[in-house]
């Protein structure tokens, strides 16, 4: 039996179990332990973080640890509200019934970890699969192998082997595990790999939470805090060196403020890192040589073809080191504009007309993130009103995905489902619905049909209709 197979059997075996005795309290418990790991292993998370992404000590708590250890606080504060039957009005044809909602777990559950973030969404999902009562196996990403082997470690240490397990691999593993009948699929990545999960798990009819990507515009209003917008736009797309889904993908500038924006980034650029990033500890690195190329062919490509270097551009293969890179005047069919950039590259688009803009991103695949800066409210609501996607940022980026009382999720090509606080909680939840009857006046719908069922029925529609 294979490693996957072999997981998978094991946790199975107590999904019964655990429908009865994975009490709230003993979830909690389990919350409490994993804190308390993650708490114990900072040192070692730090280090296995720098060795897979050059990622600064400082951003890995920010970005890596907070966010599960406010997950776990913020799920343990409610989880027995989440958790409790939940009584519903009865409908007007329903008078004489009680209805409650009871959540249940699904069962066993599958994450799958990207490399961008290798902690936080590998444990982030695990809290709430865990939360809801189920058992799950994680597979970390092998492109951050000393994240995987940690969080194998972590899980190791403080969870029982019946209920979590960690199987590392590659493609070969993931194809594997995706064979397996999971009653829920979690994914992180891309759209491509996601409809990859989504066809596997259509096989076995799992429901799944794909969180995925897309090009996240900026937009500037006319009346936009110019060093203010700059500031937060060059934190949310250069923090790990641009790999996070929801970073900016690019910016449109009203076409008067472009040379001022621009020269407002190189300013934050330099702010932030300094006259040379390379030397910089707050600036990551790139995940791999193949990720490394592809970037620095974009930006070849887009300045063979008329675009502008505004800031950056340097590398070196190496260390897989990309400076934060800005550019203007970038072709519209360059791969910088057909392509998620996924790095520390950033197009600012001059536009003349708004409206053109907005039809442009609709056109478009959904992205994950949008992101508006403007003082004018009812500028703002029109380009919310105008536009789809999974989240919208005004005047910051980021920072939605630490907000726990909103749902983190895409639409489309970025994604399908949500995730964290309730939205987490539910999506690794069955919610069944138990309906009582008490005193519901039924027998009279019910064959051989007379009159006073003809009767009861136009009665009934009459209410209702």
């Amino acid at each position: 039996m294979s490693p996957a197979a072999e997981a998978f059997a094991r946790l199975r075996a107590g999904d019964a179990r655990r429908r009865t005795e994975f009490t709230v309290q003993k979830r909690r418990a389990v919350l409490k332990r994993l804190a308390s790991e993650i708490r114990a292993r900072e040192a070692e998370i730090m280090a296995a973080l720098a060795a897979d992404l050059g990622k600064p000590a400082v951003e890995v708590r920010i970005s890596e640890i907070i966010p599960i250890l406010s997950e776990i606080r913020h799920t343990s504060r409610h989880l027995k509200a989440w958790a409790g039957l939940r009584r519903v009005r009865p409908t007007l044809s329903m008078i004489g019934t009680r209805a409650t909602i009871r959540p249940e777990p699904k069962g066993t559950v599958l994450i799958i970890a990207p490399w961008n973030y290798p902690l936080c969404l590998a444990l982030g999902p695990l809290v709430s699969a865990l939360a809801a009562g189920n058992a799950a196996v994680v597979k970390p990403s092998e492109m951050a192998p000393a994240t995987s082997a940690l969080v194998a470690k972590i899980v190791a240490a403080c969870l029982p082997e019946d209920l979590v397990a960690v199987v590392e691999g590659g493609v070969e593993t993931a194809t594997a595990l995706l064979a397996l009948p999971f009653d829920h699929i979690f994914f992180t990545g891309s759209p491509a790999v996601g409809k990859v999960v989504m066809a596997a798990a259509a096989k076995t009819l799992a429901s799944v939470t794909l969180e995925l990507g897309g090009k996240s515009p900026v937009i500037l209003g006319p009346d936009a805090d110019l060093k203010k917008a700059a500031r937060m736009v060059a934190w949310g797309k250069f923090q790990n060196a641009g790999q996070t889904c929801i970073a900016p993908d690019h910016v449109f500038v009203p076409r008067a403020q472009e040379e001022a924006f621009t020269r407002a980034l190189r300013a934050e650029i330099a702010r932030m890192y300094g006259a040379r990033p390379q030397a910089s500890r707050s600036f990551a690195r790139l995940i791999g040589a193949k990720h490394f190329e592809r970037l620095r062919g974009m930006v070849t490509e887009a300045v063979g073809h008329g675009a502008t270097l505004i800031a950056g551009g340097e590398a070196e293969a190496a260390s897989r080191y990309l400076a934060p890179t800005v550019l203007t005047h970038v072709p519209a069919d360059a791969a910088l504009m057909r392509e998620e950039i996924f790095g520390p590259v950033l197009p600012v688009i001059a536009y003349d007309d708004l409206d053109t803009v907005l039809a442009g991103i609709e056109a478009g695949e959904k992205p994950l993130a949008l992101y508006v800066f403007a003082r004018d409210r009812k500028l703002i609501a029109r380009i919310c009103a105008a536009t789809t996607s999974g989240a919208v940022g005004v005047n910051v980026t980021l920072a939605h995905f630490l907000h726990l009382n909103l749902p983190f999720g895409g639409i489309g090509q970025s994604g399908l489902g949500a995730a964290h606080g309730r939205w987490g909680f539910q999506a690794f939840s069955h919610e069944k619905p138990v309906l009582e009857n008490r005193f519901a006046v039924l027998d009279p719908l019910m064959p051989p049909y007379g009159k006073l069922s003809a009767r009861l029925a136009r009665l009934v529609q009459a209410l209702v209709g």
